[in-house]
């Protein structure tokens, strides 16, 4: 039996093409990154809602931070460039890019991250791995699918649009090897 397909995005990654086609694997950092902020631009745009530049400004941040920042972090950055800003302003930023899918609220560490994927069909699935803190947003549609089917079986449902596991990420399993 072949194992599903699955697509991983760590911080290690580059942008995937599914969220922006025709992006190079040689880009710098700060090309990714303005490519990814274009990219979430377009996507609020046809969405009929604005990319605005607090909004930009908060998911750049949680972009170039791909393990998370807690709000009260993400607000001692946003000083950085934006002395007046307050925490309404931070957590306004942070519900819209939540609500339009272009950031995740990971529970279990109180910290939130960009979304590195163009659309969700189905929950974002995290692994949070408990040696160095590093987040992966895995995509396994059909582990997913498998999951949402014996939670209703169950009687269950999600509480969230995120789904957390705690899982070694390669680099610790590799650090952990003899």
């Amino acid at each position: 039996m072949a194992a599903p397909e699955c697509d991983v995005i760590t911080s290690h990654s580059n942008i995937p093409d599914a969220l922006y086609p025709g992006t190079e694997a040689s880009l710098s950092s700060l090309d990714d990154q303005e490519i990814f902020l274009e990219g979430a631009a377009t996507r609020c745009k046809e969405q009929g809602v604005s990319l605005t530049t607090i909004r930009r400004l908060v998911l750049g941040l949680l972009y170039r931070h791909p393990s998370g920042l807690k709000a009260y972090d993400l607000l001692a950055l946003v000083r950085q460039e934006r002395s007046n800003a307050t925490p309404p302003t931070v957590y306004r930023a942070l519900d819209f890019l939540t609500g339009q899918g272009l950031a995740h609220k990971i529970g279990r560490g109180n910290v939130f991250v960009a979304c590195r994927h163009a659309s969700h069909r189905l929950p974002g699935l995290f692994l949070l791995c408990p040696s160095c803190g590093g987040i992966s947003e895995l995509y396994a549609d059909a582990a997913l699918q498998a999951l949402l089917q014996a939670l209703e079986s169950s009687g269950h449902r999600l509480d969230s649009p995120e789904v957390e596991i705690s899982a070694v990420c390669p680099a610790c399993v590799a650090l952990a090897s003899p």
